[in-house]
């Protein structure tokens, strides 16, 4: 192969391919899954590039050294369907596609509808395709902003794409219509409706149809702004009490979500690593009641829980200091600290307080929470809806009886530094921006907005000024990648973020200081700072 093949580091533990076209990526992306490089975790084909992700800096390099000596000529096997799906064509962006395309609304949809699309990758969310090969006259930009929610169902526009979201997420295509096929379904031997190779045509109904997710895929609070407001139909029980250890759910607070240190090795079907956002304290919450690091645990926004214990319960909570309430049956009460063990007796609540720093909380239980894992996780991915619903009033939750180490002494907290300071390396698209904006990031303080969740931290400051005003085609995404949409105000990607994006990274954030961005309310202010020596790339 050319020895001069670019490839940027994203981040301290990743590295971006950029190759010729289509066909080199599925070359690349096919040699990858069949031999993996030590420490490889995902591998995210788009359209011009790989991105590969590792579990170290040095892993990342060694992955980086092997791509350069591989041949792209070889191509894969590759097996196609014809799947057809209905839509009705009533978008909130037509009008704005046709001004776009120079057509008629009507002309949109005839142009739309009149071949076939191809399925050339995954990515975004699980069972998002990107369909390409439709008629030229209808690639059109992204929206300046994107939208916070885009309903499940709708069929959108983007560049020379064109693709259908599977669930209600974020977006920021040009949507022109909505169907009610079902693009991720884990009840199917093969979740995806739409593969790599598949071929799609696009057919126009009048008639009212339904948009709703799968019954598997229901929204799931917390994955809105910040702060968010309790789910009404949080009410139903989450499981029938069974024999055994275990708690009742009294309150949820604004959102209370099971996470274990998630669900690595899925990018490609564009299912995102999840799990919890602040890693340190959930594995310090383990550590402490003498479980694995990767047990499940409650992630709890700005406190607000209220747990009973069923029968003796050993616990611990880390994360964001905050005010620990034990109420027995009796009446009487007793303080209990953060970051350490303590014992909640048959009957007794434990009450979670709203932290007095920090946003998250980190509940464990000796034995780990109980829960169906999804893909190998019992983390819950409120972009994609995988993983267990969000703790809801009422409900029981089975602790474990695997025999775990011994418990833990009391620890310090986490350090909940205001006003923060994250590190950060170049981003792979750095050079999409003027002269003096990488520097200019790193300057100037910028606000965490209400917008804020799971997915991404939205900032507000100064607009970041682009030099290429473009289309940046999709390719994969990192956690901590701080992207830039048109608007110039970077939204820095969390654990649930999307596996591929279109705007422009112009930094990342090193894997280290994440924990500390999980713990950002909106209103706190945040600072990045150039970390030199940390780019898994020679020179980086």
């Amino acid at each position: 192969m050319d020895p001069g093949v670019p490839i940027r580091a994203v981040g301290d533990r990743a590295v971006l391919v950029e190759l010729p076209g289509l066909p080199e990526v599925l070359s690349l992306q096919a040699q990858l899954d069949a031999e993996p490089s030590e420490g490889q975790i995902d591998v995210v084909a788009a359209a011009q590039t790989v991105l590969v992700t590792a579990g170290s800096p040095r892993q990342a390099a060694g992955i980086a050294r092997r791509i350069r000596s591989l041949d792209f000529s070889v191509q894969p096997p590759v097996e196609e369907a014809r799947i057809d799906i209905e839509v009705v064509y009533d978008g909130a962006d037509l009008a704005e596609v046709a001004r776009h395309a120079g057509l008629s609304e009507s002309g949109v949809v005839e142009a739309h509808t009149s071949q076939d699309w191809t399925a050339a990758f995954g990515g975004f969310a699980p069972g998002f395709a990107y369909l390409t090969g439709g008629d030229r006259r209808l690639e059109v930009p992204r929206r300046t902003s994107p939208r916070t929610s885009v309903p499940a169902g709708s069929v959108a526009l983007a560049g020379g794409y064109s693709a259908v979201y599977p669930r209600e997420s974020p977006g920021g295509w040009q949507l022109i219509g909505r169907t009610a096929a079902v693009l991720w379904d884990l009840g199917r031997d093969v979740p995806a409706l739409i593969r790599p190779g598949d071929r799609v045509r696009f057919t126009a109904v009048r008639e009212s149809i339904s948009t709703s997710a799968p019954p598997r895929a229901a929204s799931a609070p917390g994955s809105g702004a910040l702060p968010a407001r309790r789910d009404r139909r949080a009410s139903r029980k989450i499981s029938t009490p069974t024999p055994g250890p275990g708690a009742f759910v009294v309150e949820t607070g604004l959102s209370s979500l099971l996470e274990d240190l998630g669900r690595p090795g899925y990018a490609a079907l564009g299912v995102a690593g999840s799990g919890a956002l602040d890693r340190g304290s959930c594995r310090q919450a383990n550590r402490l009641v003498g479980n694995p690091p990767g047990a499940a645990v409650i992630e709890s926004l700005l406190g607000g829980l209220v747990l009973e214990a069923r029968l003796e319960l050993v616990l611990a909570v880390t994360g964001a200091p905050a005010p620990l309430t034990v109420n027995s049956p009796g009446g009487t009460r007793r303080s209990v600290d953060t970051c350490s063990p303590f014992l909640l007796r048959a009957g007794e609540r434990l009450a979670v307080g709203a932290p007095t720093d920090g946003l998250r909380t980190y509940t464990a239980v000796r034995g780990g929470w109980e829960a169906a894992p999804v893909l190998g996780s019992r983390s819950t991915d409120v972009l994609s809806g995988l993983g267990p619903l969000p703790l809801a009033r009422g409900g029981f939750l089975r602790a474990g009886t695997a025999p775990g180490s011994a418990v833990g002494h009391p620890e310090l907290p986490s350090s909940v530094s205001r006003p923060a300071v994250l590190r950060i390396v170049p981003g792979p698209r750095a050079d999409w921006f003027a002269d003096g904006e990488p520097a200019r990031l790193c300057a100037v303080w910028w606000t965490v907005t209400p917008q804020s969740n799971r997915v991404g931290l939205r900032l507000e400051g100064p607009a970041l000024r682009r030099v290429k005003s473009g289309e940046l085609p999709s390719e994969g995404a990192v956690r901590g990648a701080l992207q830039v949409p048109p608007s110039g105000l970077p939204v820095l990607f969390l654990a649930d973020h999307p596996v591929t994006g279109g705007y422009p990274v112009i930094g990342v954030v090193i894997s280290e200081d994440l924990d500390r961005a999980a713990q950002l309310p909106p209103g706190a202010e945040v600072r990045f700072e150039a970390s030199s020596g940390r780019s898994p790339l020679p020179g980086g």
